[in-house]
């Protein structure tokens, strides 16, 4: 059972937590990882596409010339796909772009991820994220003093309201509740903070 520190929000360590080897040593499944980002991804897809059929143009109601004689293949309209205006042949139409994703495959999702960014050691555990004051530049005092990087996830156990605040402004963090933690995001971020209660209620839904 690998240990992790847990510091406070001066980047010095208070006491040492023991990961549970079921949510972050687990093996990691690729598939099922690339699984759960292509839903995620696909969910935010609007699927307002769409085109007009030959039904759906307006005009064409008329047959354009009689059907023998001209010398021209026959025509019941101008609006067919093959004329200039026409309707679209296979168009695209409105869709949803979602899949199902059984509850086996979206644990073993997130068990993967949390376990790639604890060997990656970019998984950073807090006492708590409740912040003196909301002012962004308190939250990048604390984040210099911690030496955190890059793009940055909060996983809060509470609503972190300064925490939010503070950190609105900055294009390079995201916060979010630990019933809220998605693979995307974790995937996506150079580092993960949680503070102490948010990773034993998430270490208790992914046991």
């Amino acid at each position: 059972m690998a240990k992790l520190d847990i510091v406070n929000l001066k980047g010095e360590k208070v006491k040492d937590l023991k990961l549970n080897d079921d949510v972050f040593n687990t093996e990691v499944n690729e598939v099922v990882l690339k699984k759960a980002i292509d839903l995620q991804l696909a969910s935010l897809r609007q699927g307002t596409s769409k085109t007009k059929t030959r039904s759906e143009v307006s005009g064409g109601g008329r047959k354009p010339y009689k059907q023998k004689g001209t010398g021209n293949a026959r025509q019941g309209s101008i609006r067919a796909p093959h004329y200039r205006g026409g309707g679209v042949a296979f168009g695209v139409a409105p869709r949803s772009y979602t899949f199902k994703m059984n509850k086996k495959e979206r644990v073993l999702a997130l068990r993967s991820a949390l376990t790639l960014k604890a060997k990656e050691k970019a998984l950073v555990v807090v006492e708590s994220l409740e912040l003196e004051s909301l002012k962004t530049k308190d939250l990048k005092a604390m984040l210099k003093d911690m030496k955190l990087e890059g793009k940055i996830l909060f996983v809060a156990s509470s609503d972190a309201e300064k925490l939010y605040m503070a950190s609105r402004n900055l294009g390079n963090t995201l916060v979010i509740l630990n019933e809220e933690l998605n693979v995307y995001d974790l995937i996506n971020a150079d580092v993960v903070v949680m503070d102490e209660e948010a990773m034993k209620k998430i270490e208790e839904a992914l046991n």
